[in-house]
């Protein structure tokens, strides 16, 4: 993985691209402090891919217990 600084990633842009291209990461620095990546299309993660909400369904089974509804009922009666 190579890791540049900005400027030197300003003036190596097309090679960077190559690189990435050729299944290589990039780290771009600023003042030594990693500020972004020049990842292959394959390894990059996109926010906007996820399948937001749908994505948790069944991850909280068995969180109530067998009778889903008694449970909530419980914990409503604990309020009044």
């Amino acid at each position: 993985m190579l890791e540049i600084g900005a400027e030197a990633a300003r003036r190596r842009l097309p090679e960077l691209l190559e690189r990435a291209h050729a299944g290589e990461t990039s780290i771009i620095k600023k003042r030594g402090v990693p500020y972004a990546a020049i990842v292959p299309l394959d390894q990059r993660v996109d926010p906007g891919m996820t399948d937001g909400l749908l994505s948790l369904i069944g991850t909280g089974e068995g969180l109530w217990g067998a009778d889903v509804v008694k449970s909530v009922c419980e914990s409503r009666d604990e309020w009044e």
